[in-house]
């Protein structure tokens, strides 16, 4: 009998190779099916007759197939598959490429529904590589419900080699145990808000019958998700508050002596959130505080001086990044930051160990092994690296803070696991979280109403705005001209493409393809390097090492950089293909070349300018304010997602509400308060460990 929790790999048609392509997506149970939502639909329900079709119609037809045969194209070498589909009103071709298949599939005779957009060749109307599917009929009854046609037609994150038709079967098999689940809303919350039942939510959310359907289904699920959040920042705050923290007292003459020792001034930002998170600390209550600052304010010396105060107290603090390349660069940041107190710092990743004492600024490449043990025995005061830092083997003496980069929401069975090996069984960790992503204020404080926060929104002072400018294909040569020009006064560029490697499907610049380009046709003389996500942490530390020290002048690079890349000299970003990014995470990017008082640049390169994207674009040229973009950004994109917020290492528990569902936020917070005095036993159920839908 299949169950909720019965592996993938006992549904039809699921041998070894396909459930290691689920597995890719963290699909392993048939639950994990229930809950992978489409992105988006194709609305083919719109069934016509053939002679009512027109160019350019997306629509639905049901016919007969006649013809149907596969020929071998002399001038493209491939296999095309042709067939005529008729009804009662007339007839119409379709055609496919490199499908050959789909003779073994489809038979002439076969009664079927054909879906797509109508092409036409300026002599008859024709389908180009429609969605197909073959009639079925019940004896004495009617046909088979479509799955891929004529209906609104779901369409889910995939991965290479896993087709649309093979998701939605098998979301097919696993909504036949939908019923199993428990709908955990109390049926007055439900009937107060208007909602739908989850398991009627669930079905319509996969195969809506029409659009109202699919409205319900989405609101339903939507509810469920922000309610979860809001509770589950009740529990954590909640959790928190039963744990004593080590209070820290705040050196005041220590703190001034590294502040004066910056080589710059502090903003008066800097300054308020410092002084936040420096008195949070010194009470027995853990500290739990968001600092948020736009790019470049400067995050990093705020929590260096939060770090300086726990180590002159006889602490230890951690630093966990999201990147092997960030970590690397806050280790070297703090060596020089911490230069004028007696710290010793590691770096511990994956790939990477190293030991300095910021007085002496000797480092050791010294063994994993006895870096843990160093730190075991509280010789380390100082521990940067990735979430390496929470394998069972790193245990801390006296750990009284924890910072987390770029990672927003430390989750829970991570702080239990910190907590663990801190060293104090009854004491928490004072925490900071960080992020230069904009959040709206308001949303910031509802996204995360565990935690407390802290803005940094000035520059520092003497920071020049870049000049951002849109270049369409014709001015490419003069963009081009001006990097050369740049690169000659001794500054460096960036160009950002979207992959790795060449995609025909997206149309899109890849890495390597424009590496190649760059470095053989357009700029043969200068010296080019190349970053991405495949390479080798030794390879990217050698690159962003050779990037540093301006032996190289140009570095193509996917978004691997996004987020922390620190490189003064480079005043240039070139964007390939900007329309792919959102507002946020451009904005990141640009970021890249704004951390020095020479004047940066950003390019913004795309071949074909939709009347959105122009509009959407245009606001990152004529504003830096990241929090401002965040703003723009919600409302051109109405309840869709802020942009770029997930491709920039943006962490969201939601999987299909979005920072869009202002009112949707508004009500469920209000609901959670009211669940939180009302329904106890349902309290009860939301232990930490929860996901979004308990059991």
């Amino acid at each position: 009998m299949i169950t909720l929790k019965t592996p993938i790999t006992e549904l039809n048609r699921v041998g070894k190779t396909v459930s290691a392509k689920l597995k890719k997506l963290d699909l392993v149970k048939v639950e994990d099916l229930i809950y992978w939502y489409p992105f988006r639909y194709d609305d083919f329900s719109n069934i016509k007759k053939i002679n009512e079709l027109k160019a350019g119609d997306i629509a639905t037809i049901k016919g007969r197939i006649e013809l149907l045969a596969n020929k071998r194209s002399p001038r493209k070498r491939m296999i095309i598959t042709e067939c005529f589909v008729t009804d009662e009103t007339g007839s119409i071709k379709a055609i496919w490429f490199r499908q050959p298949f789909i003779t073994k599939i489809l038979k002439n005779n076969d009664q079927v529904y054909l879906a797509g957009q109508v092409e036409d060749d300026l002599f008859n109307l024709y389908f180009k590589n429609p969605s197909y599917e073959k009639i079925i009929s019940f004896a004495g009854g009617p046909n088979k419900e479509p799955t891929h046609t004529a209906r609104m037609v779901p369409i889910y994150s995939t991965t290479e080699g896993l087709s649309q038709k093979q998701i939605r079967f098998l979301i097919k098999q696993a909504l036949g145990v939908v019923n199993q689940l428990t709908d955990w809303l109390p049926q007055e919350i439900k009937r107060k808000h208007k909602l739908i039942d989850l398991k009627t939510a669930l079905a319509d959310i996969h195969f809506p019958k029409n659009q109202q359907s699919l409205i319900q289904a989405q609101t339903r699920l939507k509810f469920d998700e922000l309610l979860n959040l809001h509770l589950q920042n009740f529990l954590i705050k909640k959790e928190v508050n039963k744990y004593r923290a080590i209070p820290i007292t705040f050196n005041e003459v220590k703190t001034k002596k590294i502040v004066e020792n910056l080589g710059f001034t502090l903003t008066d930002a800097q300054r308020k959130s410092a002084w936040q998170i420096l008195m949070d600390m010194t009470e027995e209550k853990p500290a739990n505080r968001l600092l948020e600052g736009d790019v470049g304010s400067g995050k990093t010396v705020v929590a260096a001086l939060a770090i300086a105060n726990a180590v002159l107290n006889g602490y230890q603090a951690a630093l966990l990044a999201p990147t092997e390349i960030l970590a690397a660069q806050h280790f070297q940041t703090f060596k020089d930051t911490l230069k004028v107190i007696d710290c010793n710092i590691a770096l511990l990743t994956h790939f990477k160990h190293e030991v300095v004492n910021t007085t002496d600024q000797k480092n050791a490449d010294l063994a994993r092994a006895k870096i843990l043990r160093s730190l075991r025995q509280g010789e380390l005061n100082l521990i940067i690296g990735t979430h390496a830092l929470i394998q069972q083997e790193v245990e801390f003496n006296n750990l009284a803070l924890v910072i987390i980069d770029e990672q927003h929401r430390f989750g829970v069975k991570q702080r239990q696991a910190i907590r663990e090996k801190s060293g104090h069984v009854d004491l928490l960790p004072h925490f900071l979280s960080m992020t230069a992503t904009p959040i709206p204020r308001t949303l910031a404080l509802t996204l995360y109403g565990d935690l407390d926060l802290s803005l940094i929104d000035e520059l520092p002072p003497g920071r020049k705005k870049p000049i951002t400018k849109l270049v369409d294909p014709t001015n490419r040569q003069l963009a081009y001209d001006f990097i050369l020009k740049q690169i000659q006064a001794g500054r460096q560029a960036f160009v950002i493409c979207p992959l790795i490697d060449e995609s025909d499907k997206l149309g899109v610049k890849s890495a390597t393809q424009e590496y190649q380009k760059i470095s053989q046709e357009i700029f043969p003389q200068l010296k080019i390097g190349l970053m991405h996500g495949r390479l080798k942490p030794a390879e990217k530390d050698e690159v962003m090492k050779k990037f540093t020290e301006n032996k190289i002048q140009i570095l193509v690079s996917t978004s691997v950089v996004e987020v922390g890349v620190n490189i003064p000299n480079a005043n240039v970003m070139i964007i390939e293909s900007a329309k792919r990014f959102g507002l946020a995470q451009l904005h990141q990017f640009r970021g890249r070349v704004n951390r020095s008082h020479h004047q940066s640049y950003c390019f913004l390169f795309t071949e074909k300018f939709s009347a959105k994207s122009m509009e959407r674009l245009k606001k990152l040229v004529d504003c830096y304010d990241g929090f401002k973009l965040a703003e723009e950004d919600l409302k051109l994109r109405g309840t869709g997602d802020l942009s770029g917020i997930k491709q920039s290492g943006f962490f969201s528990p939601l999987k299909i509400a979005s920072l869009g569902d202002v009112k949707l936020i508004a009500e469920t917070k209000k609901a959670s308060k009211e669940i939180i005095e009302k329904y106890s036993k349902l309290i009860d159920k939301f232990k930490l460990k929860n996901n979004i839908h308990p059991e």
